[in-house]
């Protein structure tokens, strides 16, 4: 990961701009404003954001959102990932997802990572598939939700990644 970014738990303030950045990704299905909003107070412990240092704001230029499963709280489902135009390629999704998984992992006992992927999101593949390798995790694929499943005609079918068990000791 470059240089001149800290990894920081979000704040309410921040979802307009996590919002703002998942609009510019152009990949992924954009949610309400308030719900990022929402995100950043109801689920903060849970994501996490990277804020450009060179920046007397500290302006968010990536995000991980997730929750712990209800109905099995030892596993963090992964809701988006993003980062900023000007920040990508210096793997700051990678060290965002590491970050946040361990430390959710240590305080709140996580073992899973799930996370749902579109079959033509490579990069999103890729980004989970070296994170269970940098893990030593295994990874199952299972669809989700089939394409029917959706209101809108396009929509892929959303392939469900399971990652694990996260052990402790692994970066």
């Amino acid at each position: 990961m470059s240089q001149g970014v800290i990894l920081d738990s979000p704040r309410l303030e921040d979802g307009a701009d996590l919002w703002r950045i998942a609009r510019d990704s152009r990949t992924l299905d954009l949610n309400s404003s308030y719900s990022y909003l929402l995100w950043c107070r109801d689920y903060a412990a849970t994501s996490i954001v990277a804020r450009a240092a060179d920046t007397a704001a500290r302006t968010p230029v990536g995000f991980v959102t997730g929750y712990t499963r209800p109905a099995d709280p030892r596993t963090l489902l992964v809701w988006q990932v993003a980062v900023d135009q000007d920040y990508r390629g210096r793997g700051l999704a990678a060290a965002m997802l590491d970050a946040l998984t361990l430390r959710v992992r240590d305080r709140l006992g996580i073992h899973l990572v799930e996370t749902t992927i579109t079959p033509d999101n490579a990069a999103s593949q890729r980004l989970f598939t070296s994170f269970a390798e940098r893990h030593g995790a295994a990874v199952a694929h299972e669809v989700l939700f089939e394409a029917a499943s959706f209101p809108e005609d396009g929509h892929e079918p959303e392939v469900l990644y399971r990652i694990g068990p996260i052990g402790a000791g692994r970066p």
